[in-house]
């Protein structure tokens, strides 16, 4: 099975709805129109040697899971598949008179705290971590090693590429040697101090280098000075310089200048639908019910569109963390799916459409 034989083959299709923000009801008028679906495989290839778990176009927002597939994920209480499976009418294109037998009711379980709650409290950190680089700038050229050394200069120290500018010296000309018991520590020396040719591999390698570097030093000669490389310093540079750059790469742009133009310092997007997961799986433990259209839209949009700072909705989201987790503490769910019901509900789905063929 592929995207494109599901979208010929449509006789194999169970369940295809609207997904995304408009089966949120969080649509705005440049929002994309989403689907998923729900497919089962022609019994002979269900027969084969190969099974296929799910497709998907190009683009990935026309994704379709086969019935096992999505029976194994519902059991988990995946919150993609619960809405799917819970996604409000207005919103369905097509559903198979077999999905009757699929009721969201038979599979929420205690685990939905760790599912939406959880998986909103990931949301979070992550949205810590992206807060961190929309307000940090990198320039394109990463920093060398050498602003991260030090001269030992009497009771004092300054940095390496003032010292050097000041002895009108080359990197390139010196020389490094370790200085035992002194992490980081180095006995530097330079051509200059040596009658005879000395061939010395300067303090670093090149723009790309990872530590400082050593060379053969003539015996019985004084150091020209003591340096000191802060390698844990210099290691947490590139690791964030590195992050940096791929985020700039990688980052959804029209959404980044929207954040731009509202003076947000956090993904206004990303945090309007952290706070629908909190508000979803509270719903899931007081009603017993998957929410899918938002009755609160504007509450969501208004997050959407930088109405709280970051601060705010960081103390918002503990606040109803703390509140969700007592709710599941009385919550009448089962811990869990009964993995019978599912397990005989597959083979109820596979018997009644394959033995309509």
């Amino acid at each position: 099975m592929t995207f494109e034989r599901l979208k010929e083959q449509r006789q194999y299709l169970l369940l295809e709805c609207v997904s995304g923000s408009r089966a949120y009801n969080l649509h705005t008028p440049t929002s994309d129109t989403d689907l998923k679906g729900i497919f089962i495989l022609p019994q002979q290839e269900l027969y084969g040697m190969t099974y296929t778990d799910q497709v998907a176009n190009a683009t990935n927002d026309e994704v379709y899971f086969e019935v096992r597939r999505f029976l194994e994920l519902l059991e988990k209480n995946n919150p993609n598949i619960l809405e799917l499976l819970s996604t409000h009418a207005d919103n369905q294109l097509y559903r198979h008179p077999l999905m009757q037998l699929v009721r969201p009711e038979d599979f929420l379980s205690r685990l939905c705290l760790e599912t939406f709650a959880g998986y909103a409290k990931t949301q979070i950190k992550r949205a810590k971590g992206l807060n961190k680089k929309i307000n940090q700038s990198f320039p394109e050229v990463r920093k060398d090693i050498l602003e991260f050394c030090y001269v030992v200069q009497g009771s004092h120290s300054v940095p390496m590429k003032t010292w050097l500018e000041q002895h009108q010296i080359l990197q390139q000309d010196c020389g490094l040697s370790r200085i035992d018991h002194f992490r980081d520590a180095y006995a530097l020396f330079y051509r200059q101090q040596f009658a005879g040719p000395v061939s010395f591999k300067g303090i670093f390698s090149g723009e790309q280098a990872n530590d400082v570097q050593l060379s053969a030093i003539p015996a019985s000669t004084e150091p020209a000075a003591i340096m000191h490389f802060n390698k844990d310093g210099y290691t947490v540079y590139c690791k964030e310089f590195a992050a940096y750059w791929d985020w700039v790469e990688n980052r959804n742009e029209a959404r980044y200048q929207h954040n731009q133009q509202l003076g947000a310092d956090y993904d206004s997007k990303h945090m309007m639908h952290t706070f629908r997961l909190l508000e979803m799986a509270e719903e899931i433990a007081r009603y017993k019910e998957v929410r899918v259209h938002r009755q609160d839209r504007d509450f969501l949009l208004s997050i959407r569109n930088g109405a709280f700072t970051y601060d705010t909705l960081l103390q918002m989201a503990t606040e109803k963390l703390e509140k969700i987790q007592a709710w599941y503490a009385v919550a009448d769910l089962p811990d869990h799916p009964d993995p019978a019901h599912t397990e005989q509900l597959l083979i109820k789905i596979r018997e009644e459409f394959y033995g309509k063929k």
